[in-house]
């Protein structure tokens, strides 16, 4: 009898989702999308993918970053690589309406990339994705900050929201990263 189970459960492994079979633990979260009822699960978006992670808001300075954010996200994203927004209010720049947040995104700046709802990135309350990218970087000392991981979620690097996301250096880091994780698949 142990055999048989031994046998019926090596069958049905490979067909287990990706977060039940290899979801590095900061990813294995389901979370809210921006203005609707849905529901994300990172592990399925991200797939082993590498990810660019940016904590955001809609009435800060660096607000017009989606534009370059939506580009590279167009760009990439047959590459593999995954864009996740996190709108936040810990900067006190946030709309107070979520559905505010969402026509900032979505209708002003046509993002298309996963936006969640919003949720705090740095302090006591932080979500337990910010956790992990505090702890292995360094929280978000203002918005736009750009995370970006590779598929395994091993290897961090931050960008700061000086950085504009069509930035050089930041661009060649995606693209390292991009071709990383093809390496290592």
């Amino acid at each position: 009898m142990k055999k048989l189970i031994a046998i019926f459960t090596f069958l049905l492994l490979p067909t287990l989702p990706v977060s039940a079979q290899s979801c590095p633990d900061y990813l294995n979260v389901t979370l809210k999308k921006l203005h609707s009822s849905e529901q994300a699960n990172l592990c399925e978006i991200a797939q082993n993918n590498p990810v660019l992670i940016v904590n955001t808001a809609s009435n800060c300075g660096f607000t017009h970053h989606f534009e370059s954010l939506e580009a590279i996200h167009k760009k990439y994203e047959k590459e593999g690589l995954v864009v996740i927004g996190f709108p936040s209010n810990d900067f006190f720049q946030e709309e107070s309406a979520e559905k505010d947040t969402a026509k900032v995104c979505f209708v002003n700046y046509g993002v298309t990339f996963t936006m969640l709802a919003p949720s705090a990135v740095r302090g006591s309350d932080v979500n337990s994705v910010f956790k992990f990218l505090g702890d292995k970087s360094s929280s978000p000392k203002w918005n736009f900050y750009k995370y970006l991981i590779d598929g395994k979620g091993n290897k961090v690097t931050s960008f700061s929201p000086k950085t504009s996301p069509d930035d050089p250096e930041f661009i060649e880091a995606i693209e390292t990263l991009i071709e990383t994780n093809k390496s290592s698949v």
